[in-house]
């Protein structure tokens, strides 16, 4: 069921995920949503397969592990964390050829440790791949090594009204 969208995070110029000058990447798009979740948005590519015509399991893990650890996010926008343990959960194959939509949502924040939960859905609703995540929050400084104000801006693209 389409979520209503209430603002775009950042993106970045290079990230695997985000960023919108790497050629290898996602160019993956990130809403928070009016129900409290983050919405991580994309359309794979076919250099993003694994079987001909289904998304990579490594790819589907990606986005399912960015979407959980900015799910934080929304309500520190200053947090930053790295991936302490990811599960993930492979029930459906998820197909090329249109946009795909994870969700994610924190289940638990300890201050030091924050977990985390989400979902990619197929068209009709069933849960194709889920994912749990626990990660380290730390200062961005201890993370990134160079100019990360240049490398993290304001995504400037249009505000879709909701998103699947």
């Amino acid at each position: 069921m389409p979520e209503h969208v209430r603002s775009a995070q950042n993106i970045s110029r290079m990230c695997m995920v985000c960023g919108v000058e790497n050629t290898a990447g996602l160019h993956a798009r990130f809403y928070e949503l009016e129900n409290g979740e983050l919405a991580a948005v994309f359309t794979p590519r076919e250099e993003h397969q694994g079987y001909p015509g289904r998304l990579h399991g490594g790819i589907a893990s990606t986005i399912l592990d960015e979407a959980i650890g900015r799910a934080i996010n929304i309500t520190d926008p200053d947090a930053w964390g790295v991936t302490i343990e990811l599960t993930v959960r492979y029930r459906k194959p998820v197909p090329l050829g249109g946009e795909i939509v994870a969700h994610g949502r924190i289940t638990k924040d300890s201050g030091r440790i924050f977990e985390g939960a989400g979902e990619i859905r197929l068209n009709d609703g069933t849960v194709a791949v889920e994912a749990r995540g626990r990660y380290l929050r730390l200062p961005i400084d201890k993370i990134a090594d160079g100019d990360f104000e240049r490398e993290w801006f304001a995504d400037g693209g249009p505000l879709p009204e909701t998103v699947g």
